[in-house]
């Protein structure tokens, strides 16, 4: 039992391995990380603050813009920030709090990011099918409710998750092959039974996963229906440049999500899902600022004003 007890050792800390073992590729990925979460910030940043200084854009679609831009700021602030410091020290450890909390934080903004988007298209879906009601069914009440109701799922979810890590144990093996403490691969270092711990991520998958994206197509399937209705080929423009970049940003984090589910399934590499992992808790989040910005005029007002503004300041 001596043995035993030695081998059921309290982990003190896991391993990151990170993206890559080759040290002449570290700084490349530094820079590179860096640069992508300082575009993030910034990107992310700018459109909460165009937002909030237009009274134009003082309406529910950017009020949900600006709740997604926040949750992209924080979502890559749970995981790129510990990475570049790894590197930076050339050490690969996250102690056992640490790791756990890293779980707990992406599990609350991947989470929130999904409801974020499912809402963005139920209120796109309101505009569109029964514009006369819009400022009655989308009022500010509903709105903060929506984000508060998405904000407690999502955190409810992850201190759940977090509490059934804490009922594993863990012996030897404390490597994680990839960049940021994720869920699943947490799970499968521990050395006690996980059968619960990976049914329940199926189970959530669907519920989080597949009840949001439903709301998404629903939506989706009504407002083209309603746009093809319309009379006028100008209403039809409009009406889908307001769906455009939210269409764009749901693809982006969709397709990224389940590239990395694939990929998991495909390869045996666990290097290989860590790059695909990048794709989704990165990656998006640092586009979803252009993809708005790019596609709206009103945005690009908003920003313009902004910019001239500061400039006059300074």
């Amino acid at each position: 039992s001596n043995m035993e007890s030695r081998n059921q050792t309290v982990v003190s800390e896991f391993l990151l391995l990170g993206l890559t073992d080759d040290p002449a590729l570290q700084p490349l990925i530094f820079s590179l990380f860096l640069s992508m979460y300082l575009v993030t910030i910034l990107g992310n940043l700018l459109i909460i603050l165009a937002v909030s200084s237009d009274p134009h854009l003082h309406t529910p679609m950017y009020f949900f813009l600006c709740s997604l831009s926040f949750n992209d700021i924080c979502l890559s602030t749970s995981t790129i920030p510990k990475m570049l410091s790894n590197i930076h020290t050339q050490d690969q450890s996250i102690t056992y709090p640490g790791c756990l909390s890293q779980v707990c934080f992406v599990i609350v903004f991947a989470v929130l990011e999904n409801f974020l988007l499912a809402v963005m298209a139920y209120d796109r879906y309101v505009a569109i099918c029964h514009p006369l009601a819009y400022t009655t069914i989308m009022n500010p009440t509903l709105c903060v409710l929506l984000l508060l109701l998405s904000l407690s799922i999502s955190t409810v979810d992850a201190v759940f998750n977090t509490l059934m890590i804490l009922r594993l144990s863990f012996c030897t093996d404390r490597e994680i092959p990839n960049f940021f403490c994720e869920l699943p691969q947490i799970i499968s270092l521990a050395c006690s039974d996980t059968l619960i711990d990976d049914n329940l991520i199926y189970i959530e998958t669907c519920l989080f996963g597949g009840f949001p994206l439903s709301g998404i197509i629903f939506s989706y399937v009504n407002i083209v229906s309603s746009v093809l209705r319309m009379p006028s080929s100008d209403g039809k423009h409009k009406a889908f440049s307001t769906c455009g970049s939210h269409l764009s940003v749901v693809s982006l984090f969709y397709g990224t999500a389940f590239g990395v589910y694939i990929s998991s399934v495909v390869t045996d590499s666990p290097r290989k899902t860590a790059v695909a992992s990048v794709m989704y808790t990165v990656v998006p989040s640092m586009l979803n600022p252009f993809i708005y910005s790019l596609r709206n005029r009103d945005m690009k007002e908003a920003l313009r004003k902004l910019i001239s503004r500061v400039a006059s300041l300074l």
